[in-house]
């Protein structure tokens, strides 16, 4: 097990294979961290820097079942990158299972934000009765390591937070997925563990993520979770059939040009699809899909601008060739003139 910080050399191949819009891009980028594996990066840029936020995979010996019982993980890392081409600095646990003191196990994907001289580390954790709350913890460095408020956060269910820090200071969570995720079975607003997902409900409009705003202390909801509206460009709802373009877990927002980029996991073919709008809340108009379904199960991604370029952190399963044991990488996010992404094939 990891013990000490340690720095591991970056690989990205950078072989022009195709040209779009006269770019050069790039191919087959190398696994960033190698000595664990690592899954669902959220990168973010903090001082100039980019810390990443990624899952701790680990081979938990826990027989595989539809609900994820193997992504059994218990902690974790927190990577910093000076360049996109420079090495990564592990700066070893940052927060640990056992130090949450509601949580049962099965510590999913997390996100982390910065404000008012604080960073904070959102992360969806099943509790003792096993169901999946959002948890918060503190720091004063991007780093940690990260102290775990004493209850989840009131109000909070399902998985995968996305925070997303506006131009005006304010700050909204994205969360949501179905299947494991739980995000069906609060359908009725009240936690049902006897509600199935919506998959087989071809014609009805399907589940989706939710927004939420969060209170200026970061610490709690402001107001109840919304749904995110995704609509097609007649202004109809996506169904729950339509696998290729509806919503089914790892959100993200970011920002570019004052259009509200809401990008996430399709069904169970995993594309990552995205949506737009002028408003943090939506309704989002669904735009296409820009990256083809990684080697694994899940596609869970982060997008993020770092000196005047933007980048897609994602994962695939390189290293290992099982599901549960992911390894993160990056590559440059490429756009046309009219700010559409252009189609990533990993």
């Amino acid at each position: 097990m990891f013990t000490s910080t340690k720095s591991i050399l970056v690989a990205v191949a950078l072989i022009c294979v195709g040209i779009s819009n006269g770019i050069c891009q790039t191919t087959k980028p190398k696994p960033l961290v190698t000595d664990l594996y690592t899954a669902d990066p959220s990168a973010h840029v903090f001082n100039g820097k980019i810390y990443i936020y990624p899952s701790h995979d680990i081979e938990a010996n826990v027989p595989e079942d539809d609900e994820g019982g193997h992504f059994n993980m218990r902690d974790y890392h927190v990577y910093s990158m000076d360049n996109i081409n420079g090495k990564v600095t592990d700066h070893g646990v940052a927060l640990d299972i056992k130090d949450v003191p509601w949580a049962g196990r099965q510590m999913w994907a997390p996100d982390a934000a910065y404000k008012n001289g604080t960073y904070y580390l959102y992360f969806p954790v099943k509790d003792k009765n096993d169901v999946f709350r959002m948890g918060v913890a503190t720091s004063k460095s991007p780093t940690g390591p990260f102290k775990a408020q004493p209850a989840p956060i009131p109000g909070s269910y399902s998985i995968d937070p996305a925070v997303f820090t506006d131009t005006d200071g304010t700050t909204y969570m994205y969360f949501g997925g179905i299947w494991g995720g739980q995000l069906q079975r609060w359908a009725t607003g009240k936690y049902n563990k006897a509600l199935k997902t919506d998959l087989g409900k071809d014609n009805e409009p399907a589940l989706s993520a939710k927004v939420v705003r969060m209170n200026k202390n970061m610490l709690t909801f402001d107001e109840p979770a919304k749904d995110v509206k995704i609509i097609d460009k007649n202004g109809k709802p996506l169904l729950a059939g339509d696998h290729d373009r509806r919503f089914f877990e790892g959100a993200w927002m970011h920002k570019y040009k004052g259009k509200y980029y809401f990008s996430y996991s399709t069904g169970d073919t995993h594309f990552l699809a995205y949506a737009t709008s002028n408003s943090p809340y939506g309704p989002f108009t669904y735009q296409g899909t820009f990256m083809k379904p990684v080697t694994g199960w899940t596609t869970h991604h982060s997008i993020v601008e770092f000196k005047g370029k933007w980048y897609i952190f994602y994962h695939d399963v390189e290293r290992s060739g099982k599901t549960h044991l992911r390894n993160i990488k990056v590559r440059e996010l490429m756009r046309k003139p009219d700010g559409s992404l252009e189609m990533i094939t990993p």
